[in-house]
């Protein structure tokens, strides 16, 4: 039998899954100061609802089969298939604008590199049922909460927006043949990882003439909001999408994160289905792949499940993420697993041991004892290397007159306390990671 997971695959281990929790952590907590409802559906679906989406070549990257009723289906690739068909099944009695959210494991055979498995986790944003550009600001805020939350700064982390109408405006102002727009998105979306040259040829070969090829390389540049309105506001078949991005940067401003955003015309978002404003997180040294990317779908929900509602939303991966947070050295050590042990020095005590960790567990501590006969020296030992804040010393002398000792184990401190204070305090007995509330009776 093989002793490791499956390529693409990860086991998760205490600490790994402590690392995996405290990103959760955050994604849920973020969203929910932003209103936003948690949703699940199924991790296996028909093959059909992704190649409605993506076409018959997404095959290839999917964990595909024929179950047992002779369906084709697979396991899911990604979430907002699913959230299309969950939203057109109870369209009509949503409130709007649904503000919804999953975390769903996902899969995809595709070839391994940094930042990119076989498999992840990933949190799912999506706003349904508001067009205007209030609700894209909303969208990105939230994404740039969440780095906040984890302990990142806009030193850290950037978030680089455009607009796909802008961009397609742009580009059939500079002479692009409206027909040839494909192949530019194309051109843009590849640029950092695509030689000038051979982009060049190919757009050249398409029809796409050379001033505006010259000009499609010229949107790489850093530009702000104000150069862009400097540059093209005056154009009439600009002026309305350049106005459109200034409300978006107010907005941006109104929400306080601004200075975490740039604006960057070569964001396209390889994917066809985006009709707006797109944006993708990325950390600013360069040396991981995009931590978030989404934006404005509008015609995606109408496509996917006959429900004709403007539509927005992203994904956060945890691999990417869980990758800038170590290297940030942001991942916190895994907390301690044990509130307390408790430890007898007479194995007869143990009627006692028990009884007292049961009720310091309804209490609403983590606790745990020996479950065979040791030695105290032992069962303190065992106490330590599972991390145990303190242990609960039994005697038979002191449990006798109704008392115990209270050991903190990082600095072997002791207190007697009263049993009953122990058994009866309600829902705490004291802050257990500060002072323990428990009056001395020595």
């Amino acid at each position: 039998m093989s002793q490791n997971a499956l390529p693409g695959f990860r086991d998760f281990y205490p600490a790994e899954m402590s690392e995996r929790n405290h990103i959760v952590r955050a994604w849920r907590e973020v969203a929910r100061r932003y209103a936003f409802s948690e949703y699940d559906g199924p991790p296996l679906e028909s093959l059909d609802l992704y190649t409605r989406k993506s076409g018959d070549e997404i095959v290839s990257q999917l964990y595909t089969f024929e179950d047992k009723g002779g369906r084709l289906v697979a396991l899911r690739p990604e979430m907002t298939p699913t959230f299309a068909r969950m939203v057109a099944a109870r369209a009509n009695a949503l409130r709007k604008p649904v503000r919804w959210f999953s975390i769903p494991q996902l899969f995809r055979y595709e070839r391994q590199q940094k930042g990119r498995l076989r498999e992840h986790f990933q949190l799912n944003a999506d706003i349904v049922g508001e067009a205007d550009v209030t609700a894209d600001a909303e969208l990105l805020a939230l994404a740039v909460d969440i780095m906040k939350e984890l302990g990142l700064a806009s030193s850290d982390v950037r978030a680089r927006v455009s607009d796909r109408r802008l961009l397609q405006a742009l580009l059939l102002h500079a002479g692009v043949p409206e027909a040839q727009l494909g192949v530019a998105y194309g051109a843009v979306d590849r640029m950092d990882r695509e030689k000038r040259g051979d982009a060049e040829e190919r757009l050249a070969a398409a029809g796409v003439p050379a001033d505006a090829i010259r000009f499609l390389f010229e949107l790489a540049r850093p530009m702000t909001a104000d150069a862009l309105r400097a540059e093209y506001g005056g154009h009439p078949a600009l002026q309305a999408h350049v106005a459109l991005l200034d409300r978006y940067f107010a907005h941006l401003e109104a929400l306080g994160v601004a200075d975490w955003v740039q604006l960057d015309l070569s964001i396209v978002r390889g994917l066809a289905y985006y009709t707006g404003i797109v944006f993708e997180l990325f950390d600013r040294r360069g040396e991981f792949r995009a931590i978030c990317g989404g934006g404005r779908y509008d015609s995606l929900l109408d496509a996917l499940g006959g429900v004709d509602e403007p539509a927005l939303g992203f994904g956060m991966g945890d691999v990417v993420l869980g990758e800038l947070l170590r290297a940030r050295k942001l991942m916190p050590a895994a907390a301690p697993a044990l509130d307390y042990w408790v430890a007898a020095d007479d194995e007869a005590l143990l009627p006692s041991v028990m009884s007292l960790a049961a009720a310091l567990r309804t209490g609403g501590h983590s606790v745990e004892y020996a479950l065979r006969p040791q030695k105290l020296g032992r069962q303190l030992k065992s106490a330590a290397a599972a991390g145990a804040v303190r242990a609960v010393i039994l005697s038979a002398t002191e449990s006798a007159n109704g008392r115990a000792t209270v050991r903190t184990l990082a600095d072997g401190s002791e207190r007697v306390v009263a049993l009953a204070q122990l058994r009866a305090t309600p829902g705490g007995y004291g802050v257990v990671r500060g002072g323990d509330g428990f009056a001395d009776v020595r």
